[in-house]
């Protein structure tokens, strides 16, 4: 999708009523599904977090978004991929602040530089403990991506079109740090398995997209 056809949907994306967990449940793996639904969150006392999801014209004006690969670490979300984003910081006025400041960091992209269209459905991650609020983000250029050294393996550049095409949406055997062997709803994008809370959010993304485009 040319970059200006996106922006000009911008105005109807702001207006549409999320569907939240109606959408996160889509991408849920089996063995979580009943344990989301009986979760008192507040008690848990979790940790809070920020993520941004950023969309900008590629080099021939086509829309991207910007989706990294976490380093391998001693973590449950060691290697797998995700938003820029990360833990709110004694200094950050509040969520959105700290979707800012962390895509900043990670990816290179500068804040002031982002314009921030609308909040999605904030969502609890139970292996790490976190309450993650999404942002959909808006950059008006093309950037220069820079990782993290400490905390991005690689970034990918994700095309707008190959996202919202429902091929992409695949059930993977894949093994994780908790659990070996289980089959989960994900999105296959640059040949890369996203799935867990990032294929969540991916998912009420393209659901709100879908209504507007």
């Amino acid at each position: 999708m040319d970059f200006q056809d996106f922006k000009d949907r911008i105005p109807k994306l702001k207006k549409i009523v999320l569907p939240g967990e109606e959408a996160h449940h889509k991408l849920v793996p089996g063995n979580r599904r009943e344990e989301m639904r009986n979760l008192d969150i507040n008690s848990l006392k979790p940790n809070k977090a920020g993520v941004m999801a950023v969309f900008y014209p590629n080099n021939s004006g086509k829309t991207h978004l910007v989706l990294i690969l976490r380093k391998t670490y001693k973590g449950v979300h060691s290697n797998q991929i995700g938003f820029p984003g990360g833990r709110v910081e004694p200094d950050d006025v509040n969520l959105e602040q700290t979707a800012l400041r962390e895509t900043e960091e990670e990816v290179g992209i500068p804040r002031n530089n982002i314009e921030v269209i609308r909040e999605l459905t904030r969502l609890y991650i139970p292996p790490s403990n976190f309450w993650v609020q999404p942002y959909l983000g808006l950059l008006d250029e093309t950037p220069t991506l820079i990782p993290q050294e400490s905390e991005v393996e690689r970034i990918l550049e994700v095309d707008l079109d190959h996202f919202l095409d429902h091929s992409n949406f695949v059930n993977q055997e894949l093994s994780t740090s908790y659990s070996n062997k289980m089959v989960v709803p994900a999105f296959k994008l640059n040949e890369q398995i996203v799935w867990g809370a990032t294929g969540m959010m991916l998912s009420e993304i393209r659901e709100i997209f879908r209504k507007s485009f």
